[in-house]
């Protein structure tokens, strides 16, 4: 299928027409995640080329922080819900994250790292499902796929700008400590940007629900199964660790093992707006569904991959691809499926129950490779994948038929 210049402008047309919410959102987004990864692949080096600290200790502090991310996720989205307020989560998650990064640089144990990496995750929590909620709420139901898409473009792009940026630094004689400082920099941006942002409509925010309107079964039943598949999608996910360990055991040195993700990164960005507003067209279930199936594929694939470059390349590239499908359609379809007055919740439950399944993730397929092959976890991950693609594709609509 070709798309001709008509297609092309209208889909400009279509960008240029989004809110201007979710433009300030996607900028504060690439901004947070240019000053977010500036550090993130520095703090295993500063833990134990600077405070002498193992890999059991970076495990410790970044399971912690992610654990109480998650759990932070779903409050921090119900009390939005009830107070019908979603910019001052907003404003107060990238505040608190974007003060907590430059302190890294100032720390003098393993324990100051790791109170800066749960302030980090814990703005993170705060501000996660309020600013998925607002941009669901910004925009036009039927362009939701394009708000989405693009967020997560811009936010994909900062995660290119930010080890490059940090590259640069390093390259040009900065000690490892001073890069953290200058994390200082795009966190201001992000701030000023943030404080830009307005609340929605007051229209298309309805009363909460009273009574038990945080728990799961206060949840619309087609997004409570859908929920439950997007468990199981996430228990196939594992850490992308694994695919940097992959091209490693494949002969990849470094540098290349580097530019990679910074192809994945880089495509992903590229992708991901058109690829979500394809569910705008299509259907959101009908495109995730493809997309998760062409996940399992593509993780089939890597477990079998030869000693060949040129197909690492061609791997992280599909996997770029993948993930920009997939990414804003999620978040899109959870849009669809929760009232209005619930955005908020319906988002923390989502953000907590891919938080949650994240970490089994992991242990499983590590247990797998280790104690069997690379390919038999792969193969783990393509099967639970495979297996909630069709249950995203066949069970999740018949709820919203009954």
């Amino acid at each position: 299928m070709t798309v001709g210049p008509s297609a092309s402008k209208g889909f400009r047309a279509a960008l240029r027409a989004l809110p201007a919410t979710v433009w300030l959102l996607g900028a504060v987004s690439f901004f947070n995640d240019a000053a977010s990864d500036m550090i993130y692949p520095l703090v295993p080096l500063y833990l134990t080329s600077v405070l002498m600290a193992g890999p059991r200790v970076l495990g410790l502090i970044e399971g912690i922080a992610e654990a109480l991310s998650s759990l932070l996720k779903l409050i921090a989205g119900v009390l939005a819900d009830r107070s019908r307020k979603l910019r001052p989560w907003i404003i107060g998650g990238y505040g608190v994250a974007g003060a907590a990064r430059p302190l890294i640089g100032l720390v003098a144990s393993w324990v100051g790292v790791l109170g800066c990496r749960v302030a980090d995750r814990l703005g993170k929590g705060l501000r996660s499902a309020p600013r998925d909620a607002m941009l669901g709420l910004s925009v036009d139901p039927a362009r939701r796929g394009l708000a989405f898409g693009l967020h997560r473009a811009m936010d994909n792009a900062g995660a290119v700008v930010g080890p490059l940026a940090a590259a640069a630094l390093l390259a040009a004689g900065l000690p490892l400590r001073h890069v953290f400082f200058f994390a200082a920099v795009p966190a201001v941006i992000v701030l000023v940007l943030a404080w830009k942002v307005r609340e929605p409509a007051a229209k298309q925010v309805q009363m909460v629900p009273p009574r038990r309107s945080w728990s799961i079964t206060a949840l619309p039943p087609a997004l409570r199964r859908y929920l439950l598949a997007l468990a199981l999608f996430t228990l196939g996910n594992s850490s992308n660790m694994f695919l940097l360990l992959r091209a490693q055991q494949l002969g990849a040195g470094a540098e290349r093992i580097a530019l990679m993700w910074a192809l994945f990164s880089g495509v992903a960005a590229l992708a991901s707006t058109p690829l979500s507003a394809l569910s705008d067209r299509f259907g959101r279930i009908r495109v995730l569904t493809l997309a998760w199936a062409a996940y399992a594929l593509t993780y089939a694939v890597i477990g079998v991959l030869p000693q060949s470059q040129m197909a690492l390349w061609l791997s992280f590239a599909g996997y770029g691809l993948v993930t920009a499908a997939l990414e804003g359609t999620e978040k899109a379809l959870v849009a669809d499926l929760v009232p209005a007055g619930q955005a908020g919740t319906g988002f923390g439950w989502y953000n907590l129950v891919v938080g949650l399944f994240l970490l089994p993730a992991s242990l499983l397929f590590g247990w797998l490779w280790q104690a069997l092959a690379p390919w038999a976890a792969f193969a783990f991950g393509a099967g639970c994948s495979g297996v909630a693609a069709l249950l995203l594709g066949w069970w999740v609509p018949r709820a919203r038929h009954t």
